[in-house]
């Protein structure tokens, strides 16, 4: 597996949002590693973006990492008990994140079964083991993915994204989930998904 470079993450946040599918999540924790392959994606683009934490050139002690160069982890909290984790990008200064929806597990399934469930994997349904980490919320609970690991560098060897080698998928957008409030915004595809995957959040 090679890990992603910072120059990955400095491109524009459409491109890196697609690119960003099909690549492997990585989180060294509890002196184990999970790694799970991301699916779905959203863009947050900037102080434009009525759908972003940085509309207008907010700038708080919350989405403070948004405005740090790309390739830093985002991760906050929503409902004041779930985290989400995103994938700052391009230059410093301009905020500006992709959102990581949800992931397919692919090592360290019963730490994650354990981590969401409390349980085994194998005594897992197959409706418990496809909503495993099928949302932002989720996969955080499920990776062990928190405050902690908001600000980490993704280019070291705590938290990290992979490229490997996947078989041939097709990539379908959508409007983002759950921003009715950004007008205009609302309705722009900048939610990427791979076609047919079942752990995508929503189709």
């Amino acid at each position: 597996m090679d890990k992603l470079d910072r120059d990955f993450y400095l491109r524009d946040t459409l491109v890196v949002a697609e690119a960003l599918l099909g690549k492997l999540l990585v989180h060294e924790t509890g002196g184990q590693r999970i790694a799970c392959r991301i699916v779905e994606t959203e863009a947050y683009i900037g102080p434009e973006d009525k759908g972003s934490h940085s509309f207008g050139g907010r700038r708080t002690k919350r989405n403070e990492v948004m405005y740090h160069i790309g390739g830093i982890a985002y991760v906050y909290i929503i409902y004041g008990m779930y985290y989400c984790f995103n994938v700052v990008t391009e230059q410093e200064g301009r905020p500006s994140a992709v959102l990581v929806r949800a992931v397919e597990p692919v090592l360290g399934a019963e730490q994650m079964a354990e981590s969401r469930y409390g349980v085994a994997y194998s005594s897992l349904s197959s409706k418990q083991r496809l909503s495993l980490c099928n949302g932002p919320g989720k996969l955080c609970i499920a990776m062990d993915i928190g405050k902690a690991e908001n600000g980490l560098d993704l280019c070291s060897s705590k938290l990290y994204i992979c490229d490997v080698e996947n078989e041939p998928f097709s990539v379908r957008t959508s409007p983002r989930i759950n921003i009715a409030y950004a007008e205009e915004y609302t309705l722009k595809p900048w939610r990427f998904y791979i076609e047919g995957n079942a752990y995508v959040s929503k189709r």
